[in-house]
């Protein structure tokens, strides 16, 4: 029985997909399938063909975004764990088995994120895990720093969907991808999800990928990542945190709100970041909350110190 199966969402994004493939075949670890998710594409992405692979396709006739997309996938794996991997990624050799290997030293880990490296500088980090502050930012730890000095294994917050390992009987007890959120902060929050039910994510540097990002919206900044990026910001928000924890962010997350709409409105997408926070602010109570339970009290207490700690960080 094959252990792990790699997800890959795509759409519009043919080459992107075929040098991804190529990289795969050469996997020092072997006994794993592919299932890739097409959001409709009209590039003829779904021709795509590969002699070494175990590769099969589900063909969409609509854009799902990223979180239904790897939903119905996660649903049609039998395997115990799933990997994520963007479809503008090269994987290096060891890529699979250095994953497999992190996920497998305890139970009680969820999640391992691999090493993301810039595609154009692989000097250069472009994510060694997750950061989340108390200000509602999530912040792509060591983005724009030199490899080297981020290649010991850490517990993280949570880990990029770009390339991680998730574990499916944790995945099947705290819930998918939220699909309220469409594509920006899923993984955050499936993160912060595990953490508060007691299970850990870890960032494995073994494990490389060279990402060329945001290779499928075209832009670091646009309006309808802005918007997206803004609106799931208030979901994590309200689905992850308990009353007395938002009470505890409030005077953070206010001011982290202004310091984020100066800086969009100088990008030229101050209304973009506006109606994103309105609107998640109007529709947080669509999004399926996180009960809260007293047996997991020690969780949150542990939580909350690491966002005061993360927050010092990056400032």
């Amino acid at each position: 029985m094959q252990e792990v199966t790699i997800i890959i969402p795509n759409y519009n994004g043919k080459s992107l997909l075929e040098n991804c493939f190529r990289t795969l075949e050469n996997q020092s670890y072997k006994d794993f399938k592919i299932l890739v998710v097409d959001n409709g594409s009209t590039d003829g992405s779904t021709d795509i063909k590969s002699d070494v692979l175990d590769v099969e396709w589900i063909a969409l006739n609509e854009n799902l975004g990223f979180c239904g997309a790897v939903n119905l996938a996660v649903q049609k794996t039998g395997t115990p764990y799933v990997i994520l991997l963007n479809n503008d990624t090269e994987t290096d050799k060891y890529f699979v088995e250095w994953l497999l290997r992190g996920i497998k030293k305890s139970d009680h880990i969820f999640s391992c994120g691999a090493q993301m490296i810039d595609y154009k500088n692989h000097e250069i980090l472009d994510n060694a895990g997750d950061l989340y502050t108390a200000m509602g930012w999530a912040v792509a730890r060591g983005k724009g720093r030199p490899c080297k000095d981020y290649e010991t294994s850490k517990r993280v917050f949570s880990c990029c969907a770009g390339a991680a390992i998730y574990r499916m009987d944790i995945m099947r007890k705290i819930g998918g991808l939220d699909e309220k959120h469409f594509a920006y902060l899923e993984d955050v929050d499936l993160g912060y999800r595990a953490r508060i039910a007691g299970f850990e994510n870890w960032y494995i540097p073994e494990a490389k990928v060279y990402h060329v990002g945001s290779a499928t919206t075209g832009t670091r900044y646009n309006k309808k990542k802005v918007f997206l990026a803004a609106r799931n910001t208030i979901f994590v928000i309200y689905k992850n945190m308990p009353v007395l924890q938002l009470v505890l962010n409030v005077p953070f997350i206010f001011i982290g709100m202004l310091i984020k709409t100066l800086f969009f409105v100088r990008k030229g997408f101050g209304e973009d970041y506006c109606k994103g926070i309105l609107e998640g602010i109007c529709d947080c109570k669509k999004c399926w909350k996180v009960k809260f339970h007293m047996k997991n009290l020690s969780n949150y207490f542990k939580i909350q110190l690491e966002l005061w700690c993360n927050l010092v960080r990056i400032i």
